[in-house]
């Protein structure tokens, strides 16, 4: 009886078990095919296409609401590998231009690691319009691939690529190093479009689109339950005046160097031009760019190298501003301290060398660039009593250099800027030996020579910080992101100099304004009409060639509304082709109009590089 009675409990509890999993069974498929979606789309997945919808890029407008960059539509042409089995190869080669070998190569590129044959990729990039129409009217045939649309970036003008930069492919290591991106993806690569990157870009979106048996999407899935919206990127509101920015672009044709014009009171940039320069839109497209990309990339005048800021130029004359405001805070020089000058620095032997002008104090000092006023300054300030070491005075010298800026990065909001160099303690030692080396070792430093280099961009801000009476803010080129026009709060950050005495700085000033507007000045021949600007010449000895051409000024006197440096290689004096420049440039911005067309012409129709006169129409 009692092994009945087993006999029963045990087919009980095998039938249970296999009612329970029955039962499992059951709730899971009702689960997976009633109320579980994910499941009927893994189920009609041959049938579904997930498409990625790319945000468009944020707009570049100018300081007075100009579009400077926008967007227009372009189309890549994806492929799924494992499903372009029956593709009509030679159809698609004839509407791409493309040869069957090429067509073989991109497939076998589209299957292999990182790809998959099963995951999608871009097998033609950036295609025309008309390509594009071909591919719709034979999509049925080209089974496996699909459109893809896209945005690329219009720049509206052909200037200012150095600063706006330009959009190229993400790289493996990106897209390994950051989920956002993939392969094929577009990034900022330069200027402002890899500076704000993260702002411009905006947010990816996602559609899971139908497809017919003929390749074509007919809809999306559950109506876009599953699909999200693309957020487009943020507008960029520069600092930059597009019309000025053109004026300098156009007036540096035909010269090798740069130029940047800055606002005193807020630090934004107003122009920052590298010459020669490039049209941004050649660095749009497939093909087109990459040939385009090459070519510029062999130039000889090198016009992808954006010397406003990583050209790192001996300052020249210009820099005696600085060793003129340290020797005033330090107490070695007042407003009618004068030095002997013999057309050059008496005890070195009359070197460095010196033009004729009169007997100078301070203020003639700058009006009439005296290099040997500037030797001597130099060694007053590093010779001094009260350091018991000479490397103690030199260090002092150095330190105080840069709180102006020079030997740092300023800290700009546009990548690749370098800091320039004021040489150490240290890089004497290794030159001449320790304690083998003196003030007068080294005094070309004192006007701006030897080892000492600037790139433009600070050249620009020391002006601006004279400009100021003392102090800076850290130049920028965007005043406000997006609709709510928000800006890094460290571009309101004022810095002090280490020399803050308004009336120092107001000894150089009327230097300075003589310097433009008294007769005899180093610039007066560019005095610009109706306005009291104050400037200072540089001519930068060049190791590799002819001196360079520098010039700084700011304008007006009084409330300054722009300060400008420019530099042009390999050009000689000052004077004589960057005073103009930057004399035309103040006139343009603070008057809107030029009232000397001779004076432009004879400046923006000469090309300094190929030695002979430029064929332009005038500049509208």
């Amino acid at each position: 009886m009692s092994n009945n009675v087993q006999l029963a409990d045990r087919k009980i509890t095998i039938g249970g078990f296999f009612i329970v999993v029955i039962l499992i069974y059951l709730i899971r498929l009702f689960y997976i095919q009633i109320i579980d979606d994910r499941y009927k789309l893994d189920a009609r997945n041959n049938a579904l296409r997930i498409v990625t919808e790319y945000p468009l890029r944020g707009y570049i407008l100018d300081r007075n609401g100009k579009l400077m960059v926008s967007n227009e539509p372009s189309y890549d042409l994806m492929v799924i590998p494992r499903e372009a089995k029956g593709c009509d190869t030679l159809s698609l080669c004839e509407v791409l231009g493309i040869t069957k070998e090429d067509f073989f190569k991109r497939m076998k590129k589209a299957s292999q690691a990182p790809n998959s044959p099963r995951k999608q990729s871009i097998f033609e990039k950036q295609m025309s319009a008309r390509v594009y129409a071909a591919l719709q009217e034979k999509q049925y045939r080209f089974k496996g691939f699909f459109v893809q649309k896209r945005a690329v970036r219009k720049y509206r003008k052909p200037i200012a690529g150095h600063l706006l930069g330009y959009v190229g492919e993400v790289s493996k290591e990106k897209a390994e190093k950051d989920p956002y991106y993939q392969e094929g993806d577009y990034i900022g690569v330069s200027g402002m479009e890899r500076g704000y990157e993260e702002a411009l870009r905006g947010k990816k979106g996602k559609q899971i689109a139908v497809s017919d048996v003929h390749n074509k999407i007919i809809g999306r899935y559950m109506n876009g339950k599953y699909d999200t919206a693309a957020v487009p990127g943020k507008p960029l509101y520069s600092s930059i005046d597009m019309d000025l920015q053109e004026y300098g672009e156009w007036l540096l044709q035909g010269k090798k160097g740069a130029l940047v014009a800055i606002e005193p009171e807020t630090g934004e940039i107003l122009a920052l031009i590298s010459a020669p320069s490039y049209d941004p839109n050649l660095l749009i497209g497939g093909k087109e760019r990459a040939r385009n990309f090459a070519r510029l990339y062999q130039d000889s005048t090198l016009p992808l190298f954006n010397r406003a800021l990583t050209a790192m130029y001996p300052p020249g004359s210009i820099f005696k501003l600085i060793d003129a405001l340290i020797a005033q805070n330090d107490n070695l020089i007042t407003r009618s301290t004068s030095f002997p000058c013999a057309r050059g620095y008496p005890p070195m032997g009359g070197k460095p060398k010196c033009h004729p002008h009169p007997p100078v104090d301070l203020v003639g000092s700058v009006a009439y660039s005296c290099n040997s006023y500037y030797s001597y300054v130099f060694r007053e300030i590093v010779d001094q009593r009260r350091f018991p070491r000479f490397i103690d005075g030199y260090n002092h010298w150095r330190e105080m250099v840069k709180t102006f800026g020079p030997g740092t990065r300023l800290g700009t909001d546009l990548p690749f800027d370098k800091p320039g160099n004021v040489p150490s303690v240290d890089y004497y030692n290794k030159v001449f030996g320790k304690n083998a080396w003196r003030s007068n070792t080294i005094v070309s430093l004192g006007i701006g020579q030897a080892e000492l280099t600037l790139v433009p961009l600070q050249m620009a801000n020391v002006v601006a910080i004279i400009a100021n009476r003392g102090y800076y803010y850290t130049p920028h080129v965007v005043k406000g992101i997006g609709n709510e026009k928000k800006i890094d709060q460290k571009f309101k950050i004022k810095h002090n100099t280490a020399v803050t005495k308004r009336e120092y700085y107001e000894n150089i000033i009327d230097g300075m304004e003589k310097c433009f507007n008294q007769p005899g000045g180093t610039a007066y021949t560019s005095k610009v009409p109706g306005i009291t600007a104050c400037g200072k010449t540089g001519t930068a000895e060049n190791p590799h060639g002819r001196s360079h051409a520098v010039f700084l000024a700011f304008a007006p006197r009084e409330n300054p509304k722009i300060a400008i440096a420019c530099i042009v290689e390999n050009a000689g004096f000052g004077g004589t082709w960057s005073a103009p420049i930057v004399s035309l440039m103040i006139e343009k911005y603070l008057t809107g109009k030029i009232t000397r067309p001779e004076f432009e012409k004879r400046i923006q129709q000469v090309d300094l590089i190929q030695g002979k006169n430029l064929i332009t129409t005038e500049f509208h």
